[in-house]
This record gives C-alpha cells, structure tokens and sequence, in this order.
C-alpha cells in the first residue's frame, strides 16, 4: 500500500512537472514571437529610415543639381549680356566699382523701348501728369518723408579688414543655406530658422546682432569675427552751393518731387481728383553689399506713379476692364498657413477684401499686363501681398509684383495703398496745406471733430518733444480720436505712438479737448490719400534678359547658339538687312530698303559682310533682332523671323511697310505668314 502510494506521488508530481513544463515552453515560444516581431518592427522601422536618408538625399541632389543648373543658366546668359554689351561693370579698367554698370548699344535700345512703352501704357493711356524733378534734394524734404531718420540697414563690419556687410543679409543667408542643406538639424530647429527667415525684417539690432552671435556667423570670405549690427543711412550725400551750409542728398526716390508739387499739379488738374503724376528718372543708394548684378545697384532707374484719390471714394471708372484678368496672387493669408501662390481672378479679389479697393486693384491689372505685353512669363510672375510686419503703420495695402528668375523671386514693382501720409508729412513739416476740396452744391451741417491739444500741459510734460506730441495728436484721424476720448473718460490717460519719435508717450485727460461741434460748410477740405505704383526699371529688364534667353542647336548640331526672344515692342533692333553675296545690284536694293525702314521709324542695321548668311542670323538671334530681310534679287526679298525660322517672299517695295505693320503690332508673324508666299532655302537655315 505504501509502496502504491509512493508510486502514485511520483507520477503525480511528473505529470505537475510536465505541465510546468510545457506552461514555459508555451511562454517562451509567446516570448520568441514576441522577440521575432519587435526584430522585424525594428527591421522595417531601419528600412523606412533607409528609404527617407535616400529619399532626403535625392532631393537634397536634386534642389544642387537645379541650383547648379540655374547658376549655369545665369551664366550663359551674363556671359551673352556682356559680350554683346548689353550692359558691362562700370569703369572696367579702373577694375569697376560694386553695383554700378553701363549699358551699352543694345542694352540702352531696350531700355528706351521699355520707357517709351511705360509711357505710352500708363502716362499715355491713362492721362498722367509727367514731372522731371531735380536728382539733388535738400535735406529738410527728405527729413520731412522720414528718409534722413530711418531709411537704414543694419551694417556689420569684418572686425580685422573693416569690410562692411548688410547684417540681414547675412542671417538669411545662413537660414536658407542651412535649411537644405544640413540634414542633421532637428524638426524644431528647422522650424526656428524659418521663423527667424519670417521675423527678420521685424528683428531690431540687438536682437539681430544675438542671432549672429548664436549661430556662429562670420565674415564670408575671412571667417572673422563681425562686430555688432549698427544702422546705416542709405543715401548719397551731399552739399547744395560752395558754403556748404545747405544739406541735401541724392533722392532715394522719386516720389517726394511729385507729392511737394502736389497743390501746383492740383490746381493744374482744375483743382480736380482723382489724377495721377508720374517720373521717370534716377534715384540712388548707397547699398552696403551690392550683389545679383543689375538687380541691387547704387544708382538706378525708377519709374513711380502718384495716384491722389478722395480718402472716402477709392472706386476707379475702368476697372471693369481688368477686373476678369486672372493670374498668380499670394495673399498674406496663405504666406502665413504655408501655402503657395495661387490663381485668382482679380475682381474676386477685390470684392472678397483681399485687395483693399478697386483703384489699387485697378493699378495691380495695369501693371500685370504692362509686364507681360513686355514679354515677361506669366507663369513665373506673382503678385505678393505685404505680411503684417512688412507694411508701414499708415499703408492701408500693399502689394508687390515679383519676378522669378535665377536668383529666385524678384520684386520688380511695388503697389501701395499709402494712405495719407505723405502729403500730411509735407504739409506738416512746410506749413503750407497740401489738401484738396468738395465744393457742395448746397451749404450741409456737419458734425466736426475739433482735436484742440493744450500745449501748457504737453509742454510741461514733453518739454522739448511737444511739437511732435502736438502735431501726432491733430494728425488723428476720427476713429483714433473718439478712441482716445472714451479711454480719457474711463482711464483718466492712454498710451499713445508719435511716429516722429517712435515710441509710445502717455497722455492725460487735461493734455487734450476732443469734441465734435456742428457746423454749416459750403465745401469738404481733405488730404487726399496716395496710391503708388513703384516701377524698378532695371530689375524688370534684367528679368526680361533671363525670360528671353534660350540656346538651340546650330544647323550642323556641333554648337549651341544664343537667342534672345525679346517681342518686338522691346527688341533693341527690329530687323536686320543682308544682301545676299556681296554683289552691288543687291547692296543698292539693302540700301533702298534701309532708307524706307528709317522713314518708317524702324530701328535696323545692314550687314554687307561675307560672312556666310547661317552666321549672319545667328549674330543677330543673339541681339533679339526679331526680323531679317535677306537680299537675293532685285524685285522680291525674303523675310525671316527669328524664333520659327520661317520666310516668307515680299517685293521690294513692301519690306519695310510689312516690318512696321508687325512691329508696331497691328499684324501678327501668323497673319504675315498666311498671305505671303514661303521661301524654303537650305543656306537660309541656321
């Protein structure tokens, strides 16, 4: 019995061990696939890595392979630029100076072609007031639109070789370098570059000196260390007469010759609004680092229209005839959530309040299609909308027409709402009321606001700064003005910004009398509000370069030749004329036909050269000459248009009136080219 016990205890207790035993096997094996899924999760988390370092590195390859193709691209078309003598550094064999440059033949063709239509599209068409004011401006003008105070960059120095350098530059520089190209930064500090790229227009010199310091940034080419960001004025100046007791400056712009002149120019208008003045002239400034050729100079090219408008009416009477355009707008609203430009019709635009009015919507459509009638591509054309930190305390919009070429997007044209301002910091400064009337058929009772600003009180408390406090103070406008009386009555005092000190002072119910008295008027006095389109002559032409330039293979494939495709409007020559072989019967045609291109007002050269005709097209395609007239016989010739290589036949007699009709744009090369036979001719191909 013992025994059969001790026997049953034995199978009892290897039975409770064979179940244990298979209990860890079955936990080990949970464990093993357990084990078996974090080594594959870990395995396919490896291979994602693998795939976005891959992924990372193609577009890291692929944004150096389109810098290096743009830089390739810019070259090509520089090299033909100067070569050509579009435009060279000036005073080359002086070694040049940075951001000055000559244009040559060729270069100062289409910058005559580019003005002239500017004219004829705004001044002309729009029935402008054109001025031509003095480049020298005293210094109390410049003091009075606030250029002498704050038309500064922030300046560092290389501390060992004193090499100065625009500070913003710098730190933008490092961001957009940094950001593509270093892969080992963090989301967050990825993150906090782009913000810095946003704020840095906002940053004050402190605040960029302490970026430049944090990121290690050093002087370009010595690696030295920079001393900190300090403001420098841009402008040229200089000393008006032999005493030198007269300050002026090379004007930074031309508008403040048009806004000093705007009572004259009014009451030229019979003393009627809306009108618009314009100038076409040079302005200068004293860049710190010029770079980008043409596109940042120390003298320059500007061409700016002053629309003067009734502050309470900013319709225009011909907006509807832009109103339908559509093309590439970047609203402020989709800078800021990250978006990108995007196709708008204008009209929705302007009636949605993304463009403030019709008349800066008007001046958005006129200068949209001035520009591409010139032959910039719309598809690399946008209009910007100024952020937030970007625009002046008073503009009420802005907008910027940017152009995108090698060096990225361009801004080629400003367009602004600017309120009332500069014709408020004129009459302010010069004491003569720059303003404009509403005669009232009928005497009507108006409620007045009356700014009556007790200046015992600012003195005492202001003491040498009260001018500015009072002048601030009756600059208000009504929906400031009923804002500080409400503040006054509750608080007992308000904080309040005067632009010319550019700070926030404190005022007191006892500083100020704001009222609204009712009165009997027969007219409405106002300072009429300002919109300025701002046309940067140089930079649009230098962007037409690039949107022109292309290559195409010779006739034999061994070379590349360069073509500009200017349109005609613009092309420096409308068309070249080769006789044939040098034989005399055909000279004397050329110059026949040469003497009724001239009196016909057409812009031409002859070329009698041997050279071989193929040679002859490819000279002129690298001008932009847009048309070739080919002598081969004594009654008929040919004529050639660059981009399609096609020709067709003409009499003699019709050459030039067939040049001018497609030249002045009243015929079409496609019009041409259908009632006109064609000439095909082995030697006539490139």
């Amino acid at each position: 019995m013992a025994a059969a016990e001790e026997s049953l205890r034995k199978a009892l207790a290897e039975k409770q061990s064979a179940v244990e035993a298979q209990g860890n096997a079955v936990r080990a094996l949970k464990a093993a696939k357990a084990a078996k899924s974090e080594i594959d999760a870990a395995i396919e988390a490896l291979n994602k890595l693998k795939l976005e370092k891959s992924t990372i590195e193609k577009q890291l390859q692929a944004a150096v392979s389109g810098t290096d193709s743009r830089e390739a691209f810019r070259q090509a078309a520089v090299n033909t630029l100067e070569r050509r003598l579009f435009y060279i550094p000036s005073f080359k064999i002086y070694g040049g100076v940075t951001g000055l440059y000559d244009y040559g033949p060729p270069g100062c063709a289409i910058k005559s072609n580019v003005l002239a239509f500017w004219r004829q599209h705004f001044v002309l068409e729009e029935n402008m007031l054109e001025v031509d004011c003095p480049c020298v401006t005293p210094e109390v003008v410049l003091k009075a639109s606030g250029h002498v105070d704050k038309f500064t960059d922030l300046m560092v120095k290389d501390e060992k070789t004193g090499t100065c350098f625009r500070a913003d530059h710098l730190l933008k520089d490092f961001c957009n370098d940094k950001l593509p190209n270093d892969l080992s930064i963090s989301a967050e500090k990825a993150a906090e570059l782009k913000h810095v790229l946003a704020m840095l227009d906002d940053f004050s010199a402190e605040e960029l000196g302490a970026k430049i310091k944090e990121y290690g940034i050093t002087a370009p080419v010595t690696k030295n260390p920079l001393s900190d960001p300090y403001p420098f004025n841009l402008m040229f100046q200089t000393s008006i007469g032999p005493s030198g007791v007269s300050p002026g400056y090379m004007r930074p712009e031309t508008a403040q010759g048009i806004f000093v002149n705007f009572k004259d120019l009014y009451y030229y208008n019979g003393n009627k609004l809306p009108f618009s003045a314009a100038q076409i002239g040079q302005a200068f400034r004293n860049e710190i680092s010029p770079r980008q050729g043409l596109l940042r100079v120390r003298e320059f090219t500007l061409a700016e229209i002053e629309h003067f408008v009734d502050p309470e009416d900013k319709s225009h009477p011909k907006y509807s005839e832009v109103a339908n355009l559509e093309f590439l707008m970047f609203p402020r609203e989709e800078q800021m959530s990250g978006q990108s430009a995007k196709r708008i019709c204008l009209g929705d635009a302007v009636s949605k309040g993304i463009v403030n009015n019709e008349t800066l919507g008007y001046f958005i459509g006129r200068v949209y299609l001035f520009l591409t009638r010139l032959g910039i591509d719309k598809e690399r054309l946008r209009f910007r909308q100024h952020l937030a930190n970007e625009m002046a305390h008073y503009a009420a919009d802005c907008w910027d027409a940017e152009i995108e070429c090698s060096y990225g997007w361009i801004e080629c044209v400003g367009i602004a709402d600017r309120s009332a301002y500069d014709l408020r910091a004129h009459s302010d400064k010069s004491g003569f009321p720059l303003v404009a009337a509403e005669k009232f058929s009928e005497p009507r009772e108006v409620e007045k606001l009356v700014i009556a600003p007790v200046k015992k009180e600012l003195g005492l408390a202001f003491k040498g700064n009260q001018k500015n406090v009072v002048e601030a103070l009756e600059a208000m406008n009504e929906k400031e003005a009923l804002e500080m009386k409400a503040a006054l009555e509750s608080k007992g005092e308000v904080e309040f910004f005067v632009c010319t000190l550019d700070k926030n002072v404190v005022i007191k119910k006892n500083m100020v009398s704001i009222s609204k008295e009712k009165k009997k008027e027969h007219q409405r006095v106002f300072t009429p509000s300002v919109i300025e389109p701002s046309f940067g002559i140089g930079r649009i032409i230098y962007c037409l370069f690039e949107h022109s330039f292309y290559t195409r293979p010779s006739k034999d494939g061994d070379e590349q030749l360069n073509v500009f495709r200017f349109p005609p409007l613009v092309a420096p020559i409308k068309c070249t004329v080769f006789p044939l072989v040098q034989n005399q019967q055909y000279e004397d045609v050329a110059k026949v036909i040469s003497k009724s291109l001239t009196a016909a007002g057409i812009s031409h050269k002859i070329d009698i050269t041997g050279t071989s005709i193929g040679k002859r097209y490819a000279r002129t395609d690298e001008l932009g000459v847009p048309f070739a007239i080919t002598v081969d016989s004594t009654k008929d010739v040919t004529i050639r248009e660059r981009d399609s290589k096609l020709q067709i036949r003409v009499d003699v007699e019709e050459a030039a009136s067939v040049i001018k009709s497609v030249t002045d744009g009243h015929r079409t090369w496609e019009d041409v080219w259908a009632n006109f036979p064609h000439h095909t001719s082995g030697s006539s191909d490139d």
